[in-house]
């Protein structure tokens, strides 16, 4: 493990550890010197990643938890806090997507994504809010994604759920502040993570869509990089990658050319489910 940084000797929870960017955190803090606590629904892949880097010279431990349980993840994080005496950083990764044209999606489908992505994502914030205001210190650093700041066509649930993170995050980072308690929001572009499995409704599996944005993806390591690098300046909104960057710039400054942009994205979905019919 390289030398020790600002994260050294910090407790740090990271949820949706056991793979994608939520592992690439992992390890990138642990080689900043963290004690990090890995949480995943697949407790034994969690545990693998926690085992390599215990391997490796870090300190890690992994715990099985459904971030759609709002008790079980009180309970564990105030478990952790109480166990290590504090918790000075929340990093609440979890997620999952269904991609398609809203006709095609059923309540089941926005229930399913909400739980995680928002409803998950509330529970962890609370329950560490609540350590850290007792401790008059911490930062919570909440995953959304570019879709929580650009109209993203073919992703409309999964995009409701990340503005409403990035809502939740900058407004708590205003109220948070006082109690010398931190909060950022992540917003990746494109990241080669299992998040490129999830169903397409309507369309074909190897569709153009996801094609395209695997080509531009980043590796979740150097997105894991960026994100510690945002963390450390504190920054409120953090995109990763240059079309998140790009895109979060026009949206501001050429919403027109944006909403433009994502109308040719949703003909092209549709004229792709329309070929996947016949």
């Amino acid at each position: 493990m390289p030398a020790k940084t600002l994260f050294a000797d910090q407790i740090a929870l990271v949820t949706g550890a056991a793979s994608g960017i939520g592992r690439a955190l992992a390890w990138a803090l642990a080689r900043r010197g963290a004690e990090v606590v890995l949480a995943d629904l697949h407790a034994e892949a969690a545990e693998a990643v926690a085992a390599a880097i215990r391997q490796a010279g870090g300190r890690a431990q992994a715990h099985a938890l459904d971030v759609r349980d709002t008790a079980a993840v009180a309970a564990f994080v105030a478990g952790i806090a109480a166990d290590k005496g504090r918790l000075d950083y929340l990093f609440n990764n979890a997620g999952i997507a269904v991609l398609g044209e809203w006709r095609d999606f059923a309540a089941s489908d926005w229930q399913r994504i909400l739980a995680v992505n928002l409803d998950g994502v509330m529970a962890g914030t609370a329950a560490a809010y609540a350590v850290m205001l007792r401790q008059g210190s911490g930062h919570i650093v909440n995953t959304a994604s570019l879709a929580g700041l650009v109209p993203s066509p073919g992703l409309v649930a999964y995009a409701a759920s990340k503005h409403a993170v990035v809502g939740l995050s900058t407004s708590l980072r205003a109220e948070a502040a006082q109690y010398g308690i931190r909060v950022s929001v992540v917003c990746p572009g494109f990241i080669d993570t299992p998040l490129f499995d999830s169903p397409a409704l309507g369309l074909p599996p190897n569709n153009r869509f996801k094609a395209r944005a695997q080509r531009i993806a980043l590796a979740p390591e150097a997105c894991a990089e960026r994100v510690l690098a945002g963390v450390a300046r504190n920054r409120a909104v953090i995109p990763v990658t240059d079309h998140a960057w790009l895109a979060w710039g026009l949206v501001r400054w050429a919403p027109g050319l944006v909403h433009a942009l994502a109308r040719w994205v949703a003909r092209q979905l549709h004229r792709e489910r329309t070929d996947a019919g016949r």
